[in-house]
């Protein structure tokens, strides 16, 4: 086993989760992950927790949203029940052998899966928001990925565990000082009320007082490196053009532009996929609304990686996620949906806050 993977599962059990004895404990992935699923396994048993797999095949997947009724996508397994009930940690591993498995399933029935599975996904949210579940999302560097992101393998999983501060060094204390800043950052963002983001392509303005801004160091996602809120759901006004292609359920939409008034995307273009989009965002009443507004803070995530886990963190960066907000930050937006799209802000770029710019050209000036 590379020795990176063993650390990586010890700064996830004992850092980002906390894992304590008796603690019961889900873990989850594609069988693709299984290296850092047994790592995290063994680390789990050390602590004295009580660990359980749940194994993803993306085969089975495929299957049933292309062949289930609506009888079926409407049934949660007692299990997944349980789990969602009883289990007090939850790891998810993402890592696939195949990106594009479900690029055949016609989306109006990935939608429909979604909305039917709300409730059970509301319950999970709802235990991850008030903190009675400690969650975690990770990544396990795949072949397949590897060629997503234009790299062999060998230079994905550096990029991977060098995003984390894995390879070198301590990456607690790491992860413990970019806390600090952070705190900061929210420190002086929760005094704000409006806020103002322009780019050549983008001219959007939203408010935020009363919302809180959430300092995200290594904890529900790893790697990570972002500051984020929700904004005021009917506040959000004008346009933005996404740099990057935004993905969602292995689907690309190519050079997104959203037109919003009082919080609702009135609009919207793209290059490729248009349909794709258009019917994600007509998934539910919430999807059209705003959920998330962040600021990317890892400077070494330095290149597009068509993975949402490193891209949305790009140091220079802002994303905005269209549908669910977080009870965390204030948020009341409800949907099935959270989409992540991501805005390069490192060449003729700035945001205000009320009337101050307090970021330019992909750096706080505050």
């Amino acid at each position: 086993m590379d020795p990176r993977t063993q650390k990586l599962a010890q700064v996830l059990v004992h850092y980002s989760l906390k894992l304590k004895k008796g603690d019961i404990f889900r873990i989850q992935g594609e069988y693709a992950t299984l290296p850092l699923m047994t790592a995290v396994f063994a680390e789990a048993l050390k602590v004295g927790a009580f660990p359980f797999t749940r194994v993803l095949i993306p085969e089975h997947e495929e299957l049933f949203l292309k062949n289930g009724t609506d009888e079926q996508f409407k049934f949660v397994a007692p299990g997944m029940k349980a789990d969602v009930e009883k289990m007090d940690a939850f790891l998810h591993i993402w890592g696939n052998q195949n990106t594009r498995n479900l690029s055949g399933v016609n989306p109006k029935r990935q939608a429909t899966f979604r909305k039917f599975q709300r409730p059970i996904a509301d319950k999970l949210f709802k235990r991850i928001e008030s903190k009675t579940l400690r969650w975690c999302g990770t990544l396990f560097p795949t072949q397949a990925q590897a060629q997503e992101a234009d790299m062999s393998l060998s230079d994905w999983e550096d990029f991977v565990y060098n995003a984390g501060h894995v390879a070198q060094g301590d990456p607690v204390k790491h992860w413990m000082k970019v806390r600090k800043e952070q705190d900061r950052l929210v420190k002086i963002l929760n005094r704000v009320d409006r806020i103002h983001v322009r780019s050549k392509d983008t001219d959007l303005k939203m408010r935020v007082k009363g919302r809180k801004w959430v300092n995200c160091a290594g904890e529900e996602n790893f790697p990570d490196g972002e500051v984020f809120t929700s904004p005021i759901e009917d506040t959000v006004e004008g346009v933005i053009r996404f740099s990057y292609p935004a993905i969602y359920l292995g689907r690309e939409v190519e050079d997104v532009r959203l037109e919003l008034k009082k919080g609702k995307v009135v609009k919207e273009t793209a290059e490729k996929n248009q349909g794709y989009l258009t019917d994600m965002l007509n998934m539910d009443k919430g999807a059209r609304f705003v959920g998330e507004f962040a600021i990317g803070t890892n400077y070494d995530i330095k290149r597009f990686s068509k993975d949402i886990l490193f891209d949305e963190k790009i140091g220079g960066t802002v994303h905005m996620a269209v549908g669910r907000g977080f009870a965390e930050s204030g948020g009341k937006n409800v949907s099935v949906l959270h989409w992540d799209m991501i805005c390069d802000m490192k060449k003729d770029a700035e945001i205000l806050a009320d009337g101050k710019v307090i970021y330019r050209n992909g750096r706080f000036t505050i």
